[in-house]
Formats: structure tokens, sequence, C-alpha cells
């Protein structure tokens, strides 16, 4: 898309509404919200701080935060982060299994270069390098506290500790709020070359952003994430305490288990069907872990191959194909159809059984990625881990809102439209997420949940609508394969006229030679 013909219109469409936003516009810096690939380290020291005390207040506020990009077209998810007076914006991968935020700074002298400018620590009135003292790692000349992160694919990360304001964007309740955060002097491997600016760290740790803010008492100890669906993308994250939802199912997280969100994984099932594994193998080295930065699933030896002889035992109508890249000898199967909302129909529900006995439902999306190279053709997301550790990575949950319940060490999942769920969660008064299927109680599980219809734009408090303006998008494609993601069109313009999503909404698309669509701008 053409952005120069836009901001020109931007700016006459500013120049009308001045009045209006000058009086009722956000102010990120006055009154702004909380909207993160896994690194095996040892235990954090203060491991007692896992076991907070129940905070007095029972109505702190949240933050409601935007998810964007495509877990497998980007191999992660991104969110919106401010840092700094005046606050400078950065795009960060929401990584469960990280401890540290950090972004590149402008004294980097080996960053990559990503989506947004580098932090430029001497244009903020706020900002401040953590002097070296005795709870810290210090620099060479024992000035300045450092910090160095090594993952698992060989990235890394390094560079000065700092303290700035950090603000998390105009849907959050929660105004911005002092903050310990990494400033890069260095990064290497696909932290070098990947478009995300960095890193926000949601992991279990004394530099972690929830233990901070938790630590401060301006939110509950408790977060939510929730990852779009198959080529979909998008989806939804909030800071804070939400209310437990009908249909949710829980698995208890031991924080003394291991340092990363760890469920009590007894057994499999594939299409109904026990599979004959020893309860023990999903408990080795680090248990069974979810990390919201890595991508696949990745499970013991053993049972990556039972799991895989179950899927392929219900699937003899589909023929076995190489899978798009030479350089893995991925799974891959043709015959399922083209449409995507057709791989039910093919493939079999995995369940995730639980020590309580509760069971999450994995549908298809929850397992495989669709072959780029064949129509009609998927490969599974799972592969086997060269050590005892169960890893699930976002592939798992999509179209699940899950919930880390840290007070209570537990982590609740819930099937719902993800892509939807922000809309909802971004208007006013909205109500809490639910399950839109039926739940099957008496073996408390969840079922697969089908799309939802676009909501209506909702009015914001405070706000007064006084026209609309009507953009109609005609995109032409050589591919009819490919579906246009057309609510980020609209997430687009409204981020161009400098106004919340909330108030762009999708009128109407269709599709035929030239899909078109309108957004609608309330």
């Amino acid at each position: 898309m053409d952005r120069a013909p836009l901001l020109v219109l931007v700016l006459l469409i500013l120049c009308l509404f001045s009045d209006l936003t000058d009086a009722n516009k956000f102010d990120l810096a006055a009154e702004s919200p909380m909207i993160f690939p896994l690194s095996y380290s040892s235990l954090p020291s203060r491991v007692e701080d896992f076991r907070r005390r129940r905070l007095q207040q029972s109505q702190l506020p949240n933050a409601h935060m935007k998810l964007y990009d495509d877990l497998l077209a980007n191999g992660y998810y991104t969110t919106r982060l401010w840092i700094g007076t005046p606050p400078q914006e950065f795009a960060l991968i929401v990584d469960t299994g990280s401890t540290v935020t950090y972004v590149p700074c402008s004294t980097c002298k080996h960053c990559g270069k990503h989506q947004d400018p580098k932090f430029q620590p001497e244009l903020s009135t706020s900002y401040e390098a953590l002097k070296c003292n005795p709870d810290c790692n210090c620099d060479d000349d024992g000035k300045l506290c450092v910090y160095e992160r090594r993952y698992a694919e060989m990235s890394s990360s390094s560079g000065v500790l700092s303290e700035d304001l950090i603000s998390f964007g105009n849907e959050s309740q929660l105004s911005p709020q002092r903050a310990v955060f990494g400033c890069e002097n260095s990064e290497t491997g696909d932290l070098f070359s990947q478009r995300a600016d960095g890193i926000m760290g949601l992991g279990r740790g004394k530099l972690s952003i929830v233990d901070q803010l938790v630590d401060k008492g301006v939110m509950e100890d408790s977060f939510s994430l929730c990852y779009g669906g198959m080529e979909v993308g998008g989806g939804a994250m909030v800071l804070g305490k939400i209310s437990p939802t009908a249909g949710m199912v829980f698995s208890h997280s031991d924080p003394f288990r291991s340092p990363y969100y760890n469920i009590d994984l007894k057994q499999m099932h594939v299409a109904g069907k026990s599979l004959k594994l020893n309860p023990k193998i999903f408990n080795g080295k680090h248990g069974t872990v979810l990390d919201s930065g890595t991508t696949y699933a990745y499970f013991p030896k053993e049972a990556f191959n039972a799991i895989k002889d179950a899927v392929i035992k219900e699937i003899p109508s589909l023929k076995r194909i190489h899978g798009p890249d030479q350089n893995y000898d991925d799974i891959c199967f043709s015959g399922a159809g083209r449409d995507v909302a057709e791989v039910h129909n093919f493939f079999p529900e995995i369940a995730m059984e639980f020590g309580n006995g509760q069971k999450l439902i994995l549908s298809p999306e929850n397992y495989l990625f669709r072959h780029t190279k064949v129509r009609g053709a998927y490969c599974l997301g799972i592969f086997p881990d060269r050590d005892s550790t169960t890893l699930l990575g976002g592939i798992v949950v999509r179209n699940t809102l899950v919930t880390y319940d840290r007070e209570n060490d537990k982590l609740g999942f819930l099937k719902t439209n993800c892509s939807d769920l922000w809309r909802r969660l971004a208007a006013p008064d909205s109500p809490a997420p639910t399950s839109p299927v039926s739940q099957n109680k008496s073996s408390h599980t969840i079922s697969p949940s089908p799309a939802s219809s676009e909501s209506p734009a909702a009015d914001l408090p405070g706000v007064f609508r006084i026209g609309s303006i009507t953009f109609e998008v005609s995109i032409s494609m050589n591919n009819s394969s490919l579906k246009p993601n057309f609510s980020e069109i609209a997430d687009f313009i409204a981020h161009e006229l400098d106004i919340q999503s909330s108030q762009a909404s999708l009128i109407h698309s269709f599709s035929t030679s030239s899909p078109k669509t309108k957004a609608l701008l309330l």
C-alpha cells in the first residue's frame, strides 16, 4: 500500500478534527496502559518471591494490549511498548521464556536493523542507567549494572540495565510506571536479524516486567495471552487479573519445578484414544513448559513417535509428501482440502490430560502448519526434542486464551476467537471472554472454536461522533489461494489517523476477481 497519499489525507483530517482530538485524545505519556525463544538458566535468586502475598486490593487496573504479526509467518507475536519521556515506541516479542525486557540503544555497536529506530536515552528526561551495586552484575569498569542473555537457538543479547518510564498503550487502565529494562549494546543470531525490536520478558524473576509491576503493587499477579488462529494472526494480551470464565480448564503450575511456566501434563490422547506412555516422560528435566516465544511443540522422542504414529493411523486417505524446505525432514500430508476451515474434517483432535483429570482439546490448527508449496497439504508442527523437556510453543495455544495465574500457581485454558477477543477487550464495558461453543462438563474438555463475524465498533467514553470517513480498498491478487487480512488494513488506517483501533471497523468485504473491503472510521 502506498503510504504517501494516505499521509496527506491524514494531515487534512487531523486539521479538521483538531478541536475534538485536542480535547479528548488519550495522552500516552500521562494516561497509558499495558499491552513476549526459551533460554535455560538457573532459578532466580529470589525464589521466595514466587509465593506472593495476596494483594489487598481486588480492583487493580489491567493493561489491555494488542498482539501483532503471525506465529508461523514471523515466528513470534509482538506488542507495542513505549519507553521514556517523551515516549519512544517499540515492537517487542511477547516471551514467557525470558525475564528481561530489552530494546536496542543508540549506543549499540552490533545491533541489526529493526522495525523502529533505536532507543535514544539522551532524549529521555526520565532515563537513568543503574549504577553498580551488590545486587547486579557489573561492567568491567565497576560502574554500571549489565545483563546478558543467551538463547537455545544460539542468539544472544547484552547491554546495560537501565530504568525509565514504561507506558502500555491507550486501551490500558494502567498508568506509566518506572521499570528496569535492558539497553542493548550487542545482539547476535536471530535477535540481530529479526524485524521485531526486542523482547518483552514475561517470565518469572525479579527483572521480569510482571514481577516489577506486582512488586510495586500496581497490578495483580496474573496475565493472559491469546494468539490468533491459523492464517489469521494478531490477538490480545492482558496484564492483570481477569475473571475466571466458564469452561476454562486449569493445570497446576509449580514455581519451584523450574523457572519457566510449566503444566502438570500426564497423558496424551489422539482421536479419543489414550497413548501408551508413562506419565513420567512429561516430567523430565524442566517438565512440560509453555513458552510463548517458541513457535512449535517439542516432545521427548518416545512421546513424539507415539503422537506421530497415532495421527498417521487416523488419516489413511491422505498422502505423505515432502516438506516445503528440503533442509528439514518435515512430516507432511496432501489431500486435506484447499480451505483451512476443512482441515478438521481430515485430521483428528489431540487431547492433553492434566494431573487433575481435566483435558485441553487441541484442534488440528494447534499442531499443524500449512504447506507453503502444495495446496491442501499440511505438516506436523510437533518435533522430537533432543533432551527430556516437553516444550509447548505458540502453535499449541492458537485461538486459546491462556491465563497465567501466578498468584494461585495455575494456568487456565479456554478456546476462543483471539482476533475477535481483542475487539471485545478494546470496547468499553465489554463482557468477559467466553467460549463460543458448549463445553463437555463430564470430561472437562474445551472444544474447537469456530470463527466469528466482525464485531461493530464501540463508541469511546467522552468522544462525540461527528461524522464518518469511508475508505474503499480494492486488492488484486494473482494467487487465488491467498486471502488478505482486512482487519489489519483497518488497524493500519486507524494508526495513520492517530485514533484507536476500536474506532475503525470493517463494514463489508467480498471476494471476486478483485477482493474489496470497506473500513468505516467512526
